[in-house]
């Protein structure tokens, strides 16, 4: 697996959202990107985080940022997810972990004391030239959109 550093090109993509519309990054050259790679809707973990950048969505992108979500799960399941936490962001589905896997938000970890492959929770700032700003990877679902707010410099 290779992880993305700042610098590198961010890695196109287009995914459907939760809508079922396509979702393209290069639509979005010009514009600030979040883009958030988690395991699974609806689950404690990755409620809290979609919840935590829900709450910050206001001084996200009054800072300039096109907040995305990327996980495995289905349109359908995506849009109750969306529609179950007021979530006021697109979640995009990648089914195939194709775009998990093209930055290095697929692999390796430990879950219950066992090695399996899966989703790793991770993080993306993407400038407005396409290039990554942040890399995160392996992030903890609480605290971490606040972390990221204080790293950007956003109150």
């Amino acid at each position: 697996m290779t992880q993305l550093q700042p610098g590198d090109p961010a890695p196109d993509f287009t995914l459907a959202d939760q809508d079922g519309t396509d979702v393209s990054l290069h639509d979005l050259r010009g514009r600030k990107v979040v883009l958030y790679f988690y395991p699974a809707a609806m689950t404690p973990g990755c409620t809290t985080e979609a919840c935590d950048f829900r709450d910050s969505l206001a001084s996200l992108s009054a800072a300039g940022y096109t907040v995305l979500g990327v996980s495995r799960d289905t349109p359908a399941k995506l849009r109750e997810f969306r529609e179950r936490d007021g979530l006021a962001f697109a979640l995009l589905s990648d089914p195939d972990h194709a775009v998990h896997d093209a930055y290095g938000a697929w692999g390796e970890k430990m879950n219950y004391g066992k090695t399996i492959e899966g989703v790793l929770r991770s993080t993306f700032v993407i400038d407005e030239d396409g290039r990554i700003v942040l890399a995160q990877y392996n992030v903890k679902a609480t605290g971490h959109v606040a972390r990221l707010r204080r790293q950007l410099g956003i109150d």
